[in-house]
């Protein structure tokens, strides 16, 4: 009989979930095998069916409007513009004024093109850039964005480039939008390509051993692949955003090797104290895999809350965040544990650090031992590096205090992007930025006179450069162009975004355009903001209640948690807003944040902060169950998940930097700010901030009322509590002396 089933004869007090996952480990892996292999198939071209905006709230009042005159004044929202140049010739020469003509009869019998336009026909001064050299054809590709794109693709190769006496390059929002995606896919295949390699020799670094290193890399690829054809299915039923497969990749490889590095250095440190295969497996699952289960819970929660926003863009986070964070913490409880009883005891196997200690005098490893001196210094001078860490995170963070919100536009590509030329050319050296202004929809029967009243008022608004119209159509409707001063959707346009939806009209009105869709999407944010927030604090207050049994260490988790992301917060607007760094970093600052921005990175960062507190505090939880000394209690946690908390940061920060290398400015922000919070989270919250708090609460830490105490009792969780099934509490004491002889054997 091998020693495994050995174990798990006459091991007892083997818990149900061990028994299952680990009685037919092969069987368990081919399962996964060919569960992954059909995630392949189900998720190969997710990114084609993704979309690349969903920053409209599609119950706002700009939403309403646009999709109105769309159905009724196509050419009134053009998202396709031909830039057409004629050098020196001029846009106005006979022979470029005809071929412009039959450029734009050809566009208006393209099958899906409707409200074409152009300069040549109508003579509107917007149409014609001041040097005269340049001019636009405009129209609109209607339908769903995906199918808008292909339509787009299908006609793109036709019109781009030269035409007779005339050169034709295409822009406009659906052209921008469409070039976007491709390059966001591309990025992440590179950011794939950078952080794979990376990954698995940081992890060679943790480990020493490849074999080991290898199975936290196995976790995260399933969790990506199974994520993918998750979004495939929900592509079906709903829009998703390109943007959230940048998440998968970054939470499946980040998350998934959290989880494997716990689980596989609790394993190896049970194999180290005598433990046989089965039961080290049981005694790990028991103990590190509840803490990824809770983690993995947090971490849910945190990105559920995005749920709540009504902009897809936001709600693919959520879609995206959630089956990854949830087949990262399976394929960790589940694969994981049914590889290492394959394993045993060869998981150390091909230690390759050997290579390096060749002919070197043989060390002592004190692993850990540099973290428990750490934790013992801070808590000597507990007010001091409590006071001094606070003030610093907030003094980081207190750029964000002058954080203004905007919207994604062309500016978040590369400058060498072919939407992005024509964009900078129509921003640069037209009167006024064709499709960029505001437009107002009039509903109702009025005369001529009412209408020419409404136009002179509008004009004569603050902030108005021009107001034209009104454009009139069957069934009594009619639109306005009003072009504000100044930036499209800076803050003047906002304003007057304002002031024309309370302008009297004797008809009804409604106004969209870019700077009413960013007015409606912050007020959509700042409704919904207090639920979000709401959800992620009491469920996390719950969880870590459950987890530790005291109010107070939930408390302390969330606001210091908090506390991490000021260093994120500062530093997004520091570079992002006003531009520092962008000549190195490779962006161009628009003087302002997307809007959506700040609530992903506050839940994706809030969340992973999370991960990491939970590891921290159930080991500490777990000593102090065992011994009753809170002090001790906290160093010994420290010492045996500082470094592997900071390898998991570090790991989860190269992850994310490879993220942000991309091109397109938005996911830059996210990768780059992310791994700026994952750092200061683990090097500073968890090092300095966390035991010096709970050095000055002391054993008030671990208060909790007498009903919450007694609630707890009954449906808490406590790491002891498995060791029998029945709910007797077992503890087994393990001394400090064979602990530390377990790491220096490790």
């Amino acid at each position: 009989m091998s020693e495994v089933k050995k174990s798990a004869a006459g091991g007892g007090g083997g818990g149900g979930w061990t028994r299952f996952v680990t009685a037919r480990p092969r069987l368990t892996l081919l399962v996964a095998l060919v569960l992954t292999a059909l995630a392949v198939l189900a998720g190969g071209g997710v990114a084609d069916r993704m979309g690349s905006g969903g920053w409209e709230d599609p119950a706002a009042e700009s939403t309403y409007a646009t999709e109105a005159l769309e159905r009724q004044f196509p050419g009134s929202q053009p998202n396709v513009l031909l830039l057409v140049d004629a050098g020196a010739a001029g846009v106005d020469a006979p022979a470029v004024a005809a071929e412009a003509r039959r450029l734009a009869e050809r566009l208006d019998a393209e099958p899906g093109v409707d409200g074409v336009g152009s300069y040549w026909s109508t003579g509107s001064p917007a149409l014609r850039s001041e040097d005269g050299r340049q001019a636009v054809i405009a129209a609109r590709i209607a339908g769903e964005e995906k199918d808008a794109a292909a339509v787009l693709d299908r006609i793109a190769p036709t019109y781009r480039g030269a035409h007779g006496p005339v050169e034709v390059s295409l822009g406009g929002g659906l052209a921008v939008r469409h070039e976007m995606q491709t390059v966001i896919q591309e990025d992440l295949l590179r950011a794939e390509l950078i952080a794979l390699p990376l990954t698995l020799v940081l992890l060679v670094m943790v480990f020493g051993s490849a074999v080991a290193a290898l199975l936290p890399l196995g976790v995260g690829i399933v969790a990506i692949l199974g994520t993918n054809a998750v979004l495939r299915g929900i592509t079906e039923f709903t829009d998703v955003s390109v943007f959230a497969q940048n998440l998968t990749t970054a939470l499946g490889l980040g998350l998934a090797i959290d989880y494997a590095l716990f689980v596989v250095r609790r394993y190896r440190e049970e194999l180290a104290a005598g433990a046989d295969t089965y039961t080290a497996v049981r005694t790990t699952l028991r103990t590190a895999g509840r803490t990824v289960l809770f983690s993995a819970l947090t971490v849910a929660v945190s990105l559920a809350a995005m749920l709540v926003f009504p902009q897809y863009f936001l709600r693919s986070f959520a879609y995206a965040g959630i089956a990854v964070v949830l087949l990262a913490a399976t394929a960790a409880l589940t694969l994981l544990p049914a590889a290492l009883v394959l394993l045993g005891d060869r998981v150390n196997a091909l230690d390759l650090r050997r290579l390096l200690r060749r002919g070197r005098a043989p060390r002592k490893d004190t692993s850990g031992a540099g973290w428990g001196r750490a934790a013992a210094l801070v808590m000597r001078r507990a007010p001091v590096f409590a006071i001094v860490t606070t003030a610093g995170l907030v003094l980081l963070g207190l750029p964000f205090l002058g954080v203004r919100f905007g919207t994604a536009d062309d500016r978040q590509l590369p400058v060498t992007a072919s939407s992005r030329v024509v964009q900078d050319q129509l921003r640069d050296g037209f009167p006024g930025n064709p499709g960029g202004g505001i437009t107002v929809l009039a509903e109702g029967t009025a005369t001529p006179a009412q209408y020419a009243d409404f136009r002179e008022r509008i004009s004569a608004l603050d902030g108005v450069g021009r107001a034209e119209g009104p454009v009139t159509g069957g069934g009594g409707s009619a639109y306005f162009t009003v072009v504000p001063e100044g930036e499209t959707v800076g803050a003047g346009a906002q304003r007057v975004v304002g002031e024309l939806r309370a302008a009297e009209a004797p008809f009804a009105t409604s106004v969209t355009g870019p700077a009413a869709v960013l007015v409606d999407s912050k007020d959509a944010i700042a409704d919904r903001l207090p639920w979000a927030a709401g959800i992620i604090v009491l469920v996390t207050l719950l969880l870590v209640f459950l987890l530790t049994g005291s109010v107070v260490v939930p408390v302390q988790a969330v606001l210091l948690n908090a506390l991490s992301l000021t260093a994120m917060f500062g530093a997004v607007v520091w570079v992002f807003q006003e531009g520092h760094l962008a000549g190195l970093l490779g962006f161009t600052s628009t003087g302002d944040i997307e809007t959506t921005l700040p609530v992903l990175m506050f839940c994706v960062a809030f969340g992973l902060s999370m991960d990491y507190g939970v590891f921290l505090l159930s080991r500490i939880k777990e000593e102090y169950d065992a011994t009753g000394d809170h002090e001790h209690s906290v160093r010994f946690g420290l010492r045996h998940t500082g470094g592997l908390i900071t390898a998991a940061a570090v790991i989860l920060a190269v992850v994310m930097v490879a993220i942000g290398t991309s091109r397109v400015t938005n996911t830059k922000m996210l990768g780059l700010g992310v791994a700026l919070a994952v750092l200061m989270d683990a090097m500073v919250v968890r090092s300095l901030l966390v035991p010096s708090v709970m050095k000055l609460t002391g054993r008030l830490t671990w208060w909790a009322p007498g009903p919450l105490r007694r609630f707890h009792d009954r449906f808490g969780i406590s790491e002891n509590d498995a060791y029998n099934p029945a709910g007797t509490p077992d503890v087994i004491e393990v001394s400090e002396e064979l602990r530390e002889a377990a790491s220096s054997r490790q």
